[in-house]
């Protein structure tokens, strides 16, 4: 009788975590979005804080505000992520100036608008040092179809960005 009583509350629990869940979700994923700019973000970060949540939903479901709970467990999230984001920009870019920290902006948008292919093989070789052959067996093309894509990738980031950025 005992099982079956922690089985319906089980029960109860999970049905009521899912009807917060529909009811919140959306929501936090549209906040997020706000705060990261990235939709993916902000659906990783939105996921992590309900898993939290679900984790601990026995106290969180009998607070007064479980949405608020949720999204304060987002922000403080998304904090970390944004620290993280930081070290890594110093350990990368420890004394970088404001003007290369610029021409880095500048040369991170360039290389985002490069179609796929060509911005795979160019961060693949230019910046992973991968050969072309190693980079055509990760990305299941040849060599020749690498040195392809790498020049012209390279000759857009030219004309993108001036011959003095990208050599």
């Amino acid at each position: 009788m005992m099982v079956e009583t922690a089985r319906s509350e089980e029960a109860i629990q999970a049905a009521d975590f899912e009807e917060f869940f529909e009811r919140s979700h959306l929501r936090l994923v549209r906040a997020l979005f706000l705060l990261t700019g990235h939709r993916a973000e902000a659906e990783d970060l939105a996921m992590e804080a309900m898993a939290r949540v679900f984790e601990r939903w026995e106290s969180v479901r009998t607070m007064d505000s479980p949405e608020g709970y949720v999204f304060t467990v987002a922000l403080n999230l998304n904090r970390r992520r944004l620290r993280r984001l930081v070290k890594l920009r110093e350990i990368i870019v420890p004394s970088a100036s404001q003007e290369d920290i610029e021409v880095m902006t500048d040369v991170r948008k360039a290389v985002a608008g490069l179609p796929r292919g060509l911005r795979e093989a160019l961060v693949l070789v230019d910046w992973a040092g991968y050969s072309s052959r190693e980079a055509g067996g990760l990305l299941g093309i040849t060599d020749v179809s690498v040195r392809s894509r790498l020049s012209r990738a390279r000759a857009r980031l030219r004309v993108e960005l001036g011959d003095n950025y990208y050599e």
